[in-house]
């Protein structure tokens, strides 16, 4: 109760303050190409290089769930470990990520997604986080919504930056950066060195898990002319966990992995007249190599080629067409132990790939119907070499009521395809086709062909506006999105992997108010989301009802928690000085027990958290750092078992010449 009434003083703390300057007019790009917020039919979320430079975190994955409506995050243990950010109230695999226009997920992990863990956030410059699905635009996955990371490109002159922080757990952080531009080139690189002595990933034992991650981003642009470019870009990450495994004795079961990352892009743009033609080739490589608590080791392989075209065509101010082609290809690779025969099963894995590709095109059109309304339209085709051609689409209105107010819809139908862990590796199923297993290697099961593409339907209705008396922003949403085809394993099907009846849902309400005076020396940030979550077949997996009867988590999807509050208060009154303080409130959640595959129903509390930071400029080119996370050390759980970060501090200085 004290909790609840302490965020309740919070929100109303807030808006008493929202007295502020105007919003600068963002730019954002929904429809895969730069666009005036006023013209925005979506929901969106905007984070930006002052936000992240001022974070009292190290990785983006906790500014993101900690700082947007509806991005509730959660981390199985301590920094790098599993972290998932769920959109909307849907688990992370129906979320796409984007790196500068690269997608970025793992084919050869279970889900087919990206893992936020050890994006680190020195090199970012901007997160755009796009609600409510966009798989016309960007494809499968992408029913909840998707998340666009730019990182940081080169700035006039030539300029270079040093930081470096260490504090709590043994925690040191080193970052480099050279950077620069002119009339024809720009150029960025980044090296990024994270070490912690970490915590233990359980919550049940003593024994810290450590965790290293080094990496580099580096862009090169040239400009040849007014209308030809070309830019390459590179991205590197190398990372070492030892974490923990649940165990009904409560022993230290060590587990380790080794992740190596790895994308690269060339792009080519042509601008010129009415056109705008960007021609890219994108390769992901994933690497991962796990060696568990009983000394088994396996390297998982993941990798992805595609060639992208993406176009536009203006017809004039009021009309846009935004049109793209694309291929992509997906190859995954197990090793031979990784179903052993000890497991009941008469032959191994034999090293054999499993692949896919998809063919893709879409456009979306942007058009002016009325003075102050505008409008898009799109579909796209998706052409699966297993599940065949499906088709999403996606209309938004953005009506603006004055200069400053605007009331905004989106409608979105999408798909999320299984992933090459579904069709080939999970237990119980089979392939008759593609790489992976064959019939006859001991697996019984569905063929490929019996499993089908997810659906997504969803659609969200907002007000935005701005009060120039008061100097407030605020955003209201409301958003509905329904899941068919849900595939799901657990014991009552025998852990085959298969498409279940029942539709999940998910609903709620999204709130951000805002705040800054025009001398910008103080600023508030409020948001809040309301999250109404129905899973047709997470319950109790060992029964066929959940096990909390008459309670509303009972049917919930696992930790979703229907309240989140999060502000952030930043004050730069005192000349050379800036401090930031970031206030969070989750409810209870729901979640099943993970404890010697038994799965029951469990609630998690609800928990506040407080952190701070603050940074002090001396001289002109030095600053001074400090974080402090946690500041009261709650004790809380995201995952049921697994331990969260206590009280952190953190203490660096940062060299800009």
């Amino acid at each position: 109760m004290l909790k609840i009434i302490v965020s309740i003083l919070i929100i109303i703390f807030s808006f008493q303050n929202l007295f502020a300057a105007d919003i600068p007019i963002i730019v954002i790009s929904p429809g895969k190409n730069p666009q005036s917020y006023d013209e925005v039919g979506s929901s969106v979320s905007v984070i930006d290089s002052n936000e992240i430079e001022n974070s009292s975190n190290f990785f983006i994955a906790d500014i993101i769930g900690n700082n947007t409506t509806s991005t509730n995050m959660f981390q199985m243990g301590g920094q790098g470990t599993n972290t998932g950010i769920q959109l909307r109230g849907l688990e992370k695999r129906y979320s796409t990520v984007y790196i500068d226009g690269v997608k970025m997920s793992d084919p050869a992990s279970s889900d087919n997604s990206f893992y936020m863990e050890n994006i680190m956030k020195n090199s970012i410059e901007r997160v755009e986080i796009l609600k409510g699905t966009q798989s016309s635009l960007y494809g499968s996955n992408a029913i909840g919504g998707t998340i666009n990371i730019i990182t940081k490109k080169g700035n006039e002159g030539n300029n270079s930056n040093f930081e470096v922080e260490t504090g709590s757990n043994n925690t040191r952080n080193v970052y480099y950066s050279v950077d620069g531009a002119n009339d024809k080139m720009n150029y960025y690189l980044g090296l990024n060195r994270f070490i912690t002595g970490g915590i233990s990933a359980m919550n049940h034992n003593d024994e810290n898990d450590k965790y290293r991650n080094e990496g580099l981003t580096g862009t090169i642009g040239y400009k040849f002319n007014e209308n030809f470019k070309i830019e390459n870009s590179l991205r590197y990450t190398n990372s070492d966990l030892k974490y923990d495994e649940p165990s009904v004795s409560k022993t230290d079961l060590n587990n380790r992995t080794e992740n190596i990352e790895g994308t690269y892009s060339l792009k080519l743009t042509h601008d010129k007249n009415k056109f705008k033609n960007t021609l890219s080739y994108n390769k992901t490589y994933v690497e991962r190599a796990v060696t568990s608590f009983s000394n088994t080791y396996t390297n998982y392989f993941g990798f992805r080629d595609s060639i992208n075209l993406l176009g536009e065509y203006n017809f004039n101010l009021d009309n846009k067409l935004v049109y793209g082609a694309e291929a992509e290809f997906d190859e995954a690779r197990y090793p031979s132990d990784y179903a052993p025969a000890a497991w009941g099963y008469t032959k191994r894995l034999m090293d054999k790939r499993a692949d896919e590709y998809i063919f893709s095109q879409y456009f979306d059109y942007q058009f002016r119907p009325l003075e102050n309304l505008y409008s898009t339209f799109g579909l796209r085709s998706d052409d699966h070499s297993i599940v065949g051609r499906k088709t999403s689409g996606r209309t938004t209105l953005a009506y603006k009521l004055d200069k400053k107010s605007k009331i905004r819809s989106s409608f979105g139908a999408g798909i999320r395809f299984p992933s090459l862990y579904d069709y080939h590796f999970a237990d119980g199923n089979t392939a008759s086709s593609g790489g992976g297993l064959e019939s006859g290697d001991g697996y019984t099961g569905l063929a490929l062909e019996d499993l089908k593409a997810e659906r997504g339907i969803s659609y969200d209705f907002g007000y935005d506006t701005y009060i120039d008396d008061l100097d407030i922003g605020l955003n209201l949403t409301y958003f509905n999105v329904k899941q068919k085809n849900p595939l799901n394993s657990d014991a009552r099907n025998n852990w085959k992997m298969q498409n279940t009846d029942g539709v999940n849902t998910s609903e709620g309400i999204e709130l951000t108010a805002n705040w800054q005076p025009k001398d910008k020396k103080i600023g508030v940030n409020l948001d809040y989301t309301f999250t109404d979550s129905f899973d047709s077949n997470n319950c109790d997996v060992s029964t066929t009802t959940c096990s909390i009867q008459g309670s509303k988590l009972a049917t919930a999807k696992v930790r979703v928690p229907r309240h989140a509050i999060s502000t952030t208060i930043s004050h730069n009154v005192i000349a050379n000085l800036q401090n930031s303080l970031s206030i969070k409130f989750v409810d209870e959640t729901r979640d099943l027990g993970n404890t010697n595959n038994s799965f029951k129903d469990v609630i998690l509390e609800d928990y506040l958290t407080f952190n701070f930071s603050s940074t002090y400029k001396i001289f002109d080119s030095y600053k001074l750092l400090f974080n402090a996370i946690n500041i009261f050390d709650d004790v809380y759980e995201q995952a049921h078992q697994y331990s969260t970060m206590g009280r952190t501090f953190n203490f660096g200085i940062n060299r800009m010449y």
